[in-house]
């Protein structure tokens, strides 16, 4: 008994069977998360170093090369990057793909824990950890109340953001801008100089008075006492009047007769505001195994009980930025296109089939396979995120392609006045080998590329995934609901003209028959006129694959999405004063409220790279959120680029602005290359060049290299003839620089449970004059004060901010926007006109950035194509037990290429992970109608004995209503998402866009050219058949001869 017998004869098995998935689906479908897109990890890991006060090149020589040269042997190690800051080392480790980042994490952090001891004493330890694609905030907020200022900074550290970090799934608070409370020791250089001290000693008087001693134990005949000094310091008064030296007549030399003791604020490094109110900002980021919403959620119920407890301080939040409200708006307007998709597919059925039951047995296909669906990715760890909310949406066509195959089948039969149960088995019978082909075509076609590794198999394999497991079921559905149902409700409709259905039911089908008799005219010629027909489509695909060299198809990555946020970077004069640059931010914020902006977050004296954050008093960035863009008139790349051209109208500014991506980042390089060379000053010229060649193509914007010329800088070259003679060593040297300039902040000052940092440093004064550098006196070893220009040479300079390697050689990116071009052919042009430049010895260039990760996906993508086709051959071997029909079902592959490459080219799409998707979906969607006229011709053929020709008369007449129904309905069902202007609606639009062309154009060919072809292969077929025969024959008779 086959499993359709068995649901006609026992209707109640299927519904017990279904009513058990559709439970499971629904606890699934509750317990799914929502999430932008499905969780993507990259084997790279990451090594940070502090290193106070050191210049980049002192930053690379000391710190960042021994590390590279210890993590270099480590197996598995694709690539070494890293980046010397001033007082910032950053070292990212890539690994191959198929790394176990956990066992790479444990080996970095085994080989810098070996030469951690040969770093220099003042650079702290190397903080070791995995890079996270989760480290984007999920929540950007500020916080303000009437407390003062630096009162408020240590209650929003000490009371809020413990709060915050206590909810589930908060992985990091950070803070911005706000005044810390510290404790300044201003040293003036002149009083230290009369006493001869040195700065380096005052921070350790203080340390070693501000001390906490347990000393021991003492016991007596009933108790025991701990006996503990407390030295620390009590007030800020025990501060300025500690003895630091006394005179020769043994008068006490207090710490305020050498400097100004001051409970004061820290020195300004970073301001933040929102809408130009000042503010202390907050950063929220998730956990790696968080889900955003869930954090959004809690964080958002966190703050408001926060605002209701300190109602008495005015406490106030205001969200800038919610990384959860792109998600859930996305989300929702994928769910809208999919109810959409599921009513015009109703609305295709109803048109075909003219009855209301018909079309609601077909109809259950969808909530039965779906619904299902939801459990097993509840099972496999899924989330409700972009990728797999989209299959869901594209799958629609497809849940129904078995169920209308089958249906119109039974139907058939019907008409031929079989009983509904005969007809049920009979109809699922006869088409039940094309049912089975036509769904395992989709799920080999998707297999392959839930397969493929990296990135952009974390990005694809939900998405397949979801395909192939509600294919699966819609199988299940069309081999046991259809039928079943089918067998008890479906009836021939008699159309009669009384009702407006029913004249609508006859006038489509009168269209139906013209169209039938059309087509049926139109294959006669085309079977007597083959070879035309197979030039004509020849033509028509080369036609189409010339978009591309003649510029009406680009490429990219991921398409630009428009988010309504932007990130405006500003960069003002090297060595500017973060209050200067904070001048210049006001202006940059009135121009902006210009524009429809709901919301303007400054941070000043700092920006983002990347994962990288930069601190530098001259630069400042600006997170701008636009209001939505139904309320506006032009898209955020085009309202970026006018901020930014006003923005630089601005004297001394420059200006980058960079809309929010997809995912959540800075778009900021579409276009990237980097230039390596043996040193840095060829590197930097090499880049130099290299720049201008891509400042000289049309389309490029915001042109730039990754490091600069500098800023300035004051160089001490130390004679150490001269030093070791003084008595003096380096690390004296450095130390008492280090104290004096920077400053020591290890000692600490308690008030009740709160600590602050003491601040060891001279006084501004003696820290703003270059002059007075060489001046400056340290203590040698025979109690002598020696000044530091008796051993040093001191000039100004510029030096590097920053100074990149890769694989321990110098690198320099280039990197460009691009407008009214894709990111690809500005690539490409580039790189043509770069073939004819001459760079300085040893300096190489190459593509690196969004183009790298594009050409390493498309080639994964390719190649799960290829093997997606030969799966589908494969497939047609086995299920026809031939290796020539199969082959005539394969010819409908590149007739959907001419519709997808057009559809891109009237709607100025580009060919992006989206469209290549779409193009490999194809391959599955159009081998199905190919099957149909295949397998029917087979059919007529083998069980009625009729000729080619006539077989594929029969064939193209019988299969032309369920082809046109199932193409119409997944054209159909594909139509919202094309269509959407709703979030993220210019990623997924361009993955129906080639979905749509390319059914069309396989449907309206492969009626044609498929019986062309299978005719052709047929005559071959005999002809090699014939040859093979008289072969044997002149064989055998030469044998019989001799």
């Amino acid at each position: 008994m086959t499993i359709t017998e068995l649901a006609i004869k026992r209707p109640t098995l299927v519904v017990v069977l279904f009513s058990v998935l559709g439970v499971l689906g629904i606890y699934g479908f509750i317990e799914l998360k929502y999430d932008l897109m499905p969780k993507m990890t990259a084997p790279v890991i990451t090594i940070t170093t502090i290193y106070p006060g050191a210049s980049p090149n002192e930053v690379e020589n000391s710190v960042t090369k021994p590390i590279e040269d210890a993590i270099t042997g480590i197996d598995q190690v694709a690539a070494v990057r890293s980046t010397s800051f001033e007082s910032r080392s950053f070292v990212s480790v890539e690994f191959e793909q198929s790394t176990n980042v956990n066992f790479a994490l444990q080996d970095v952090q085994r080989k810098v824990n070996e030469i951690a001891d040969k770093l220099p004493l003042t650079a702290k330890k190397p903080v070791v950890s995995k890079i996270s694609f989760d480290e984007i905030p999920v929540l950007r907020m500020s916080v303000r109340s009437s407390m003062p200022s630096k009162d408020f900074y240590q209650f929003v550290k000490e009371k809020i953001v413990p709060r915050i970090s206590k909810n589930d799934g908060v992985g990091m608070v950070s803070l911005l801008g706000g005044e810390e409370r510290e404790i300044k020791v201003q040293i003036n250089q002149d009083k230290l100089r009369s006493i001869g001290l040195s700065p380096f000693l005052v921070a350790q008087t203080i340390k070693s008075a501000n001390l906490d001693f347990p000393t021991g134990k003492i016991k007596d005949e009933n108790d025991q006492y701990v006996v503990r000094v407390a030295g620390k310091f009590s007030s800020v008064d025990s501060i300025r009047n500690l003895v630091v030296s006394r005179t020769r007549s043994g008068g006490e030399i207090k710490m305020k007769d050498i400097a100004d003791v001051e409970d004061a604020i820290k020195e300004t490094y970073n301001i933040n505001r929102l809408n130009g109110i000042p503010s202390v900002g907050i950063l929220v980021q998730k956990a790696s195994d968080a889900n955003t919403v869930d954090v959004s959620k809690l964080v958002r119920k966190e703050i408001a009980a926060m605002e209701k407890d300190y109602a008495d301080i005015n406490l106030k939040f205001e969200i800038a930025q919610d990384a959860s409200t792109f998600i859930m708006s996305s989300s929702d307007a994928v769910k809208e296109d999919l109810l959409l998709a599921i009513l015009l597919v109703a609305v295709v059925m109803l048109v075909f089939l003219h009855s209301l039951r018909n079309s609601l047995i077909v109809l259950v296909a969808i909530p039965s396979s779906l619904v299902s669906t939801f459990f097993i990715m509840y099972i496999f760890g899924f989330t409700l995120n972009l990728m797999t909310l989209l299959a869901m949406s594209l799958v629609i066509g497809i849940l129904v392609d078995d169920s209308i195959v089958v249906l119109e089948n039974i139907y058939r039969h019907l008409e031929k006045g079989e009983e509904q149960k005969t007809a049920a088995l009979n109809g699922r019978n006869e088409i039940g080998f094309a049912a089975l082909s036509i769904t395992l075509v989709d799920v080999v076609v998707f297999l392959p590329l839930s397969l493929i590794t990296g990135m952009i198999g974390n990005f694809l394999r939900e998405y397949a995934l979801v395909v192939v497991f509600s294919t699966l079921m819609s199988l299940l559905v069309s081999f046991t609901i259809t039928p079943m149902l089918a067998s008890r409700f479906t009836k021939l409709e008699n159309l009669n003209k009384k009702t407006i259905f029913s004249k609508f039911g006859v006038w489509f089908e009168n269209l139906y028959k013209k169209i039938t008799n059309f087509y049926t005219n139109l294959l006669q010629w085309s079977l007597r006129n083959g070879g035309k027909v197979v030039i004509i489509s020849v033509i028509l695909l080369i036609i189409s694959i010339s978009l591309f060299p003649l510029g009406f198809i680009g490429f990219e990555f991921i398409p630009v999405v428009d988010r309504g946020e932007l990130i405006i970077t500003i960069e003002v004069e090297p060595g500017a004063s973060i209050e200067k640059t904070n001048q210049y931010c006001y202006q940059v914020e009135e121009v902006l409220k210009k524009y429809p902006v709901s919301k303007i977050s400054t941070n000043v004296g700092a920006s983002s790279e990347g994962f990288i954050g930069l601190f530098s008093n001259n630069n400042a960035e600006f997170y701008v959120t636009l209001v939505d863009k139904k309320y506006r008139d032009k898209p955020t790349d085009v309202i970026g680029q006018e901020m930014k051209k006003e923005i630089n109208l601005i004297p001394g500014i420059k200006a980058r602005v960079n809309p929010i991506s997809l995912m959540g980042t800075s778009t900021r390089t579409p276009v990237q290359l980097l230039v390596t060379g043996p040193n840095y000053d060829e590197t930097l010229k090499g880049a130099k060049i290299v720049e201008e060649i891509v400042k000289s193509i049309e389309g490029t914007s915001d042109v730039r290299l990754s490091s600069d010329e500098g800023k300035p800088e004051l160089k001490i070259e130390i004679n150490r003839d001269k030093l070791a003679k003084l008595g003096l060593t380096i690390w004296d040297i450095g130390q008492n620089l280090r104290v004096g300039l920077t400053g020591d902040d290890e000692s600490k000052y308690r008030e009740g449970v709160n600590e602050y940092d003491i601040r060891v440093q001279f006084d501004l004064l003696d820290r703003s004059k270059v002059t007075e550098v060489g001046n400056m006196t340290f203590l040698n070893n025979k109690g002598q004060l020696i000044q530091l220009k008796q051993f040093a040479e001191i000039y100004q300079s510029t030096g590097p901010t920053k100074l990149e390697r890769e694989d321990r050689i110098y690198a320099i990116n280039v990197y460009s926007q691009v407008y009214g071009k894709t990111s690809g052919v500005v690539t490409q042009e580039a790189l043509n006109k770069l073939k004819n430049v001459q760079l300085p010895p040893g300096v190489s260039y190459r593509i690196t950035g969004e183009q790298k990760n594009m050409m390493e996906s498309m080639t994964s993508m390719l190649i799960a194509l290829f093997v997606g086709i030969l799966f589908v051959y494969f497939i047609m071997i086995a299920l026809y037990n031939s290796y020539l029909y199969p082959f005539v079902v394969l010819f409908s592959i590149p007739l959907a290429i001419i519709g997808a490459f057009l559809g891109l080219a009237l709607t100025m799409k580009s060919i992006s992970v989206y469209s290549i998707l779409g193009i490999i979906m194809l391959v599955g969607l159009v081998a199905k109608n190919a099957i149909l006229l295949v397998d029917r011709t087979n059919q007529m053929k083998n069980e009625q004995g009729l000729q080619t020709y006539d077989a594929l008369i029969e064939a193209g007449q019988t299969r032309l209503r369920p082809i046109l129904m199932t193409t119409f309905a997944m054209v159909f069902g594909m139509l919202p998402i094309a269509l959407s202007t709703s979030p993220s609606s210019e990623a997924k639009s361009g993955l129906a866009i080639v979905l749509i062309g390319g059914l069309l154009s396989s449907m309206f060919l492969t009626l044609i050219l498929i019986p062309v072809v299978y005719q052709k292969m047929d005559k071959w077929k005999v002809k090699l058949f014939e040859l093979i025969k008289k072969r044997k024959i002149v064989l055998k008779e030469e044998y019989q001869k001799n």
